[in-house]
């Protein structure tokens, strides 16, 4: 396991995370970029538990996901399948599973001001906190992506799927934005990743 995970968490962080996933009936298994989610956890139907991660994740994210996930794993360890997937029994576990790492030893300063607010009340996505995914996303490869919130208003972008969109206004926390082939109106994070088109 730690020789597996070596390569996508920082180095400080190792031996904290191999005491966490000291169970013989949890397995991690690191996929291949997913669009819609950084990993997941399930429970299988032989009654072991597996947890997933992407592997193009920068360090941190991949840590901060993978602690999400644990926490998932803890949560219905302690209390049961009956308890709401991000709900607070799950906050309080990710919370204290997340404590200890909370550290210049294992992330970088400028990072940790904004992982101590999130993580007073932590919500289901990271992405949903915008601070942090923007500090987070410098750590990451350069892919010729960027966030919607830093288009200019009435620029055209693509989504991963090739549909293609202009910018509107932004309407309290989402920005409107018109799918230019039906002219149907959608409503995006501010975050969303997105290939601004030229002119």
């Amino acid at each position: 396991m730690q020789q597996t995970l070596q390569t996508y968490i920082p180095q400080q962080a190792i031996p904290k995370i191999s005491a966490l996933l000291d169970h013989d009936n949890l397995s991690i298994k690191i996929k291949k970029e997913r669009k819609t989610r950084h990993g997941d956890y399930k429970r299988l139907p032989n009654g072991k538990h597996q947890i997933t991660v992407n592997s193009n994740l920068n360090i941190y994210r991949f840590l901060i996901t993978l602690i999400h996930e644990i926490a998932h794993f803890e949560a219905y360890k302690n209390f049961g399948n009956t308890i709401k997937p991000h709900g607070k029994e799950w906050k309080h576990t990710f919370q204290y599973l997340m404590l200890p790492f909370l550290n210049p030893e294992v992330f970088p300063p400028n990072l940790l001001p904004l992982l101590a607010k999130h993580f007073k009340n932590p919500k289901a996505s990271s992405d949903t906190d915008i601070p942090l995914a923007y500090a987070l996303k410098q750590f990451d490869e350069p892919n010729g992506k960027t966030y919607i919130f830093e288009l200019p208003l009435h620029s055209t972008f693509k989504l991963y799927n090739g549909r293609v969109f202009k910018k509107g206004a932004k309407r309290r926390t989402r920005y409107e934005c018109v799918e230019l082939s039906t002219r149907r109106l959608y409503l995006f994070n501010p975050n969303a990743e997105v290939e601004l088109l030229k002119d």
